[in-house]
C-alpha cells in the first residue's frame, strides 16, 4: 500500500502552472491531465464529487449552500459531513484495509467525518457577539499541538479583506505534521482564490499569488518526496475574468415575486413568503419557486435578465447531473464575465447590517465583495483600525467595511470552463497511472488506485 497526499490547490490552471515550478515538478515526475469539473464549479460541490466519485445529483451538494426547504432557511458553508450523501473515498478504502488512516486539513464538510485527524476553521463565537479566530480539530488534543507550534489558526487571513498567504502557509505546516501519520492526507490550499477574484486571473497580482502558493508548498512537496509519498495536486475550477454583476433577486423583487420584511429600518429576505428567490453562488444561482403555477413567469423573468446564459429546469438539470431535491426549481448559469449577486434590497440605506461585514453564514448567497475594504470609502481603513482596537480591548465591535457594490470584483467561477487552459488541472507524481484527461467523478478511484487498493464493489 502506498501513502498518498492530495492537494486541492484551488484555482490552479494549466496557464498558471507556468509560474509554479514546484508544482510543475510533480508532473515532471509523473503526469498532467485536464480535469473535467462539475456544475456548479464551486468548492463544496466539486470536493464532494472528488471524494465520492458521484455527481451532485447523487451526493446532494448542489452548491456552497442552498435553501433548506424543511427549515425555511438559506444556509451557506455548513460544515457537517452528513450533508454529503454517498460513500467517501475512506469508506471504500477501509473495506479493503480496515485500519486505513486519513488526515483532512481544511477540505470542506470536515466536521463529523469519519477521518482519523481533522483540522477545519472554526471561530470562537463569544456570548457578547465577538468572533475570535480558531479551528476545530479531532482528536481534540491536536488543537493544542498545532496552535502551540504554529500559532492560532489565521481565520482573518483565510477569508475577508485581509485574506493572504498566511492561511495557506499555516495549512501547509499543519499538513507537514500530519502526513507521516496518515495513509491518505487531504489538504486544501485556498490562496489563489483571493487575488484572482480581487484583481482578475490575468493580472500581475494573480502571477504573484501563483508564485507565493508554489513557494509555500515547496517544503511539503520535499517532505512527500523524501517520505516516498505519492502526490496528487488538483483544482476544483479555474477563475475567469469578471466584469458584470447580475442582480437576480432585485429583478425578482421588482417583478413582485420576492418579498422582504423590515426590522430596525433594515430589509431581510423572506423566503417563506416569497414566490421566487435566488440563492446566488458565483456564476450559478438556484432559483426556488414556491408555486408551480409561477414557474413559467419566473423562467421568462430570468431568461430576459442580461448576463444570464442558461436557465435550467429540472429536466435540463439532469443533463448536468444537478437534478437533486435540494436544487432550485430553476438553476441559472451566468454568461462569460458575469456573476450573480445575492443583493435583494433596492436602496443601500435599507441593506441589513451584515451586508457590510464578513458574514458568510448570515448572507443568503455568496458575496465576493467580502474580499475588499470598500474602495469607495476614504475612511474605511481608519474605521477598520478602530474596530480592531475595540476587539483587542475585548469590546463588542462591528467590522462594517465591505462594499455594497459588486463592481470591484474582477474574477469569478462556477460555470463549466470554456477553455481547458483556464480550467482545472490534475498533476500526479506516479507515472504508471498517466492519462491526458480525467473527470472529477474519476478522482476518487484514482486515489484508490494510487494507494494500491482495489475498488471494492459498492454496497
Amino acid at each position: 500500500m502506498n501513502k498518498l497526499l492530495v492537494l486541492d490547490v484551488v484555482g490552479l490552471t494549466p496557464r498558471l502552472l507556468e509560474h509554479t515550478p514546484n508544482l510543475r515538478a510533480i508532473a515532471g515526475e509523473g503526469w498532467q491531465a485536464s480535469l473535467g469539473t462539475v456544475l456548479p464549479a464551486v468548492t463544496c460541490s466539486v470536493q464532494s464529487t472528488f471524494l465520492t466519485g458521484a455527481m451532485p445529483r447523487d451526493h446532494g451538494v448542489v452548491g456552497n449552500g442552498w435553501y433548506f426547504r424543511d427549515l425555511g432557511e438559506i444556509f451557506l458553508w455548513r460544515q457537517h459531513n452528513r450533508l454529503v450523501q454517498g460513500e467517501k473515498v475512506w469508506d471504500v478504502a477501509r473495506r479493503a484495509k480496515s485500519d486505513y488512516k486519513v488526515a483532512n486539513v481544511c477540505w470542506w464538510y470536515a466536521m463529523g467525518a469519519d477521518t482519523d485527524w481533522t483540522v477545519t476553521p472554526r471561530p470562537i463565537y463569544h456570548a457578547d457577539g465577538r468572533k475570535s479566530p480558531d479551528c476545530y480539530t479531532r482528536p481534540p488534543a491536536l488543537h493544542d499541538e498545532l496552535t502551540r507550534s504554529l500559532g492560532e489558526f489565521p481565520l482573518f487571513q483565510y477569508w475577508g479583506p485581509t485574506a493572504s498567504i498566511k492561511s495557506s502557509d499555516w495549512i501547509v505546516q499543519a499538513t507537514r505534521r500530519l502526513m507521516p501519520r496518515a495513509d491518505l492526507t487531504l489538504a486544501y490550499v485556498p490562496h489563489l482564490d483571493y487575488d484572482l477574484q480581487r484583481f482578475g486571473p490575468h493580472s500581475p497580482q494573480a502571477v504573484a499569488a501563483a508564485r507565493d502558493v508554489d513557494r509555500v508548498l515547496a517544503p511539503l512537496l520535499t517532505d512527500a518526496r523524501n517520505q516516498g509519498v505519492t502526490v496528487v495536486a488538483l483544482s476544483e475550477y479555474g477563475i475567469g475574468p469578471a466584469s458584470r454583476p447580475v442582480h437576480v433577486n432585485r429583478a425578482l423583487r421588482q417583478a413582485g415575486l420576492l418579498e422582504v420584511y423590515t426590522q430596525a429600518g433594515m430589509e431581510y429576505l423572506d423566503p417563506w413568503a416569497s414566490r421566487a428567490f435566488a440563492v446566488a453562488d458565483h456564476q450559478v444561482a438556484h432559483v426556488y419557486v414556491r408555486d408551480p403555477g409561477d414557474l413559467e413567469a419566473v423562467r421568462e423573468q430570468c431568461e430576459a435578465l442580461p448576463g444570464v446564459d442558461l436557465v435550467l429546469d429540472k429536466q435540463a438539470q439532469r443533463e448536468f447531473g444537478l437534478d437533486h431535491e435540494r436544487s432550485g426549481e430553476l438553476v441559472l448559469v451566468a454568461d462569460l464575465g458575469a456573476w450573480f449577486t445575492y443583493y435583494y434590497w433596492l436602496h443601500d440605506d435599507r441593506a441589513p447590517d451584515f451586508a457590510r461585514g464578513v458574514e458568510i453564514h448570515r448572507k443568503p448567497g455568496y458575496d465576493p465583495a467580502e474580499l475588499f475594504l470598500d474602495p469607495a470609502d476614504p475612511r474605511v481603513k481608519l474605521r477598520a483600525g478602530m474596530s480592531l482596537a475595540k476587539k483587542k480591548l475585548g469590546l463588542r465591535y462591528a467590522m462594517s467595511v465591505v462594499p455594497l457594490d459588486g463592481q470591484w470584483v474582477r474574477g469569478t467561477h462556477g460555470r463549466l470552463p470554456d477553455d481547458p487552459a483556464d480550467g482545472p488541472v490534475l498533476l500526479c507524481s506516479d507515472p504508471s497511472t498517466a492519462r491526458d484527461q480525467l473527470a472529477a467523478t474519476e478522482v476518487r478511484d484514482l486515489m484508490l488506485d494510487l494507494a494500491g487498493l482495489s475498488t471494492p464493489v459498492r454496497k
